[in-house]
């Protein structure tokens, strides 16, 4: 039952995410029907469109895996943003500093490098949580804007002589594919959705068949009995931090050397993938296999919406109030629990009388 209802909630979420946004369009004299029709087409209706959808989805996905390995562990990672912004900038930077390197050094060499940031970025947050016990969701937040303000300085006084953007990796540090592209008819999918399907299937096994993903979730219920059965509290906060960052930092190793191919000023504002797999892992449960299918959703929203201001005519700012109220009923789907906790609990109830009043018959 509780496995069903971990399906149930997600989709439920979902479908009332959509009634609520034909609501808005409706009230805005607008076709919720055609504007839809126009979000499939956009998101799944071509070759095109399924590239890019997928394209979109791939980053989520990390950063999902990411924010679900900390929550496992009992910590709300917001950092994901300046974690992932972390490994896009110094992944590009190792692979714009390599031009002539061969592929199979220039490409490891750049996601492990990205990783890498993001894992020490991460770890930072770790670090005071397991020592100094300080708040997790502050200081994360606070390593966002550390992480913006350092990528743009590095962009304009280091990789380049006061420009906006770095210049761009070679092939030879490039995840894109070319088969992938001819097969989707020009989109600007890579070679990085299958790294991320490798990572669902790592951090599943990782989360569900290890003692590492045990610990995690021990401390992450309660650390100081965790502590008291002979675990290493300190050490599995750490570590989960760690990891999650790495997976986030992944994120931002998408979009440098899959999807954009350098890495630009963000002008004071952390990247939409961190905030968005957020609430990528909230509706996937916190589970790898959920927060696959839910990064596809999520990029099928971002590039679907893109068709509805010119297929169906609504315009951009009701687009963004429907993909918005769908990422807000996600981050509500609490109330939907409790609702089917209020549902279950009279039924229990009366179960309990029925056996009760059997007992006395007897």
């Amino acid at each position: 039952m509780q496995k069903f209802r971990g399906v149930l909630v997600p989709i439920l979420t979902v479908i009332i995410g959509l009634l609520f946004g034909a609501i808005v369009m409706l009230a805005f004299n607008y076709d919720p029907i055609a504007g839809y029709k126009a979000l499939y087409q956009g998101a799944l209706g071509t070759p095109f469109a399924t590239g890019q959808t997928i394209r979109a989805a791939t980053p989520l996905i990390f950063t999902g895996l990411g924010f679900a390995v900390a929550s496992t562990a009992g910590f709300f990672n917001i950092g994901l943003a300046g974690q992932a912004l972390a490994g896009w900038l110094v992944s590009v930077w190792i692979g714009v500093s390599l031009p002539d390197a061969p592929k199979l050094i220039a490409l490891p060499l750049a996601i492990l490098g990205g990783v890498a940031a993001g894992a020490i970025w991460a770890a930072i947050a770790g670090v005071l949580k397991a020592y100094f016990n300080t708040s997790e969701v502050i200081v994360t937040i606070m390593l966002n804007y550390v992480a913006v303000y350092v990528s743009d300085y590095v962009i304009r006084n280091v990789m380049t002589d006061r420009m906006d953007r770095s210049p761009f990796i070679g092939d030879n540090a490039s995840l894109d594919i070319q088969w992938l592209t001819d097969l989707t008819k020009g989109s600007t999918i890579h070679g990085g959705i299958f790294l991320a399907l490798i990572g669902v299937v790592v951090v599943y096994v990782l989360m569900k068949r290890t003692t590492i993903g045990f610990e995690f979730e021990s401390v992450g219920l309660n650390r100081h009995a965790a502590n008291y059965a002979g675990m290493n509290a300190k050490k599995n906060i750490i570590l989960a931090m760690v990891i999650s960052g790495g997976l986030a930092g992944l994120g931002g190793v998408m979009n440098g050397l899959g999807e954009f191919g350098n890495v630009f000023m963000q002008n004071g504002v952390a990247p939409d993938i961190g905030f968005d797999g957020m609430a990528v892992a909230l509706l996937g449960a916190n589970n790898p296999i959920g927060v696959l299918f839910s990064a596809l959703l999520f990029g099928g929203l971002k590039t679907g919406g893109n068709l509805m201001p010119l297929a169906a005519r609504v315009p951009q700012e009701v687009v963004d109030i429907v993909t918005g109220s769908i990422i807000f009923f996600v981050g509500s789907s609490y109330i939907i629990t409790y609702f089917l906790d209020k549902r279950k609990k009279p039924v229990m109830a009366n179960k309990e009388v029925i056996s009760q009043t059997e007992g006395g018959d007897e």
